[in-house]
């Protein structure tokens, strides 16, 4: 994602750049008085303005949206290892419950055997 911002980024800069130069070159040689040259450089001027907040908006939602898939993907993320985290923590508690019961019936087999030797 970051390499499309770049590209994006890149274009519209050229986009920007190339537009200023090619007013530039319109209105140097353009066969217009003073007065005019001025109306239409502050008109060009405007123009520019607002293909850049355009640009700024656009960039500035590019970058909201990347930050909102950003943590819905660390959250799915979080959710998952939680998810796996209480699966292994069951099965935790399953295998100690099942050696619980093997070390009870251990000990009891060994008192019986015990006992059994006492009265032999």
């Amino acid at each position: 994602m970051s390499d499309n911002n770049k590209e994006f980024g890149a274009f519209m800069s050229g986009l920007l750049l190339g537009g200023i130069a090619g007013a530039i070159t319109a209105l140097l040689f353009a066969p217009q008085s003073g007065e005019e040259t001025r109306k239409v450089i502050i008109e060009k001027g405007i123009e520019i303005k607002d293909k850049a907040l355009e640009t700024v908006d656009e960039a500035r939602l590019r970058a909201e949206k990347a930050a909102e898939d950003a943590r819905v993907a660390a959250q799915e993320y979080t959710q998952k290892l939680q998810e796996q985290a209480k699966s292994i923590q069951e099965q935790g508690r399953v295998i100690l419950e099942e050696q619980k019961q093997k070390i009870g019936k251990g000990t009891k087999a060994g008192k019986k055997a015990a006992d059994e030797a006492e009265e032999a």
